[in-house]
């Protein structure tokens, strides 16, 4: 199992909204919807690119604005990181069946760090950074990455994911994908099997996901 963290398994992106609207204020404007959209399930450096083109403002140093929203960022996610719906239960299914499970995100290893907290160190075989591969998703590579620590086939892996993204990252990899929307819709793709929540996902689903029997 391959599990996408940001607006997957915690309720964060809302966070990213907080910290993203204040960078922008610091510099004298106001994020468009479009660049937030736009944003969701990128890398920082691309996330901080399209911030500065969406305030006019392409000159500024990607690196200056990634540290201020990590401190920033750091700080809400101690304070305000709550679980997705039916994204624990789900977890929690996962690993009481032994099943080998990676946590796949963009987000740095600091802040991944401090989202342990919550989620549980032991919840995870392997976890994958987005400031620890060469490539960040929609590049394969976090994926590929992640089932080559669980050394499992990336064929016989699911990917649980909410952004278009991480969709295509997971996609481009092999895996089966299973999509739950937060904040961006997402358009019926072949090969993805779309929940409008975790809370309708199970063992049965994911098995039939692989085509497999249920465990």
């Amino acid at each position: 199992m391959l599990f996408d963290m940001d607006g997957t398994l915690v309720d964060s992106e809302k966070l990213w909204d907080v910290a993203l609207q204040e960078l922008a204020a610091v510099y004298g404007g106001s994020m468009s919807d479009a660049a937030r959209k736009s944003i969701i399930g990128t890398s920082m450096a691309d996330s901080m690119r399209i911030l500065h083109d969406d305030l006019g403002q392409p000159e500024r140093d990607p690196e200056v604005s990634a540290a201020w929203i990590n401190a920033r960022i750091l700080d809400l996610f101690r304070t305000g990181l709550r679980w997705r719906p039916g994204a624990l239960a789900l977890l929690r299914a996962v690993r009481a069946a032994g099943i080998p499970t990676a946590l796949v995100t963009s987000s740095g290893r600091p802040l991944v760090e401090v989202a342990l907290d919550t989620l549980g160190r032991d919840s995870f075989d392997a976890v994958v950074c987005g400031d620890e591969v060469d490539a960040a998703k929609p590049h394969p590579e976090p994926y590929l990455t992640a089932a080559r620590l669980l050394d499992v086939p990336i064929g016989r892996c699911v990917a649980i994911e909410d952004s278009p993204t991480g969709v295509a990252s997971a996609l481009a990899a092999g895996a089966a994908v299973l999509a739950v929307p937060a904040e961006v819709p997402l358009p019926p793709t072949d090969g993805v099997h779309q929940l409008e929540s975790l809370t309708a996902a199970d063992l049965e689903l994911l098995a039939a996901l692989l085509g497999e029997p249920p465990a």
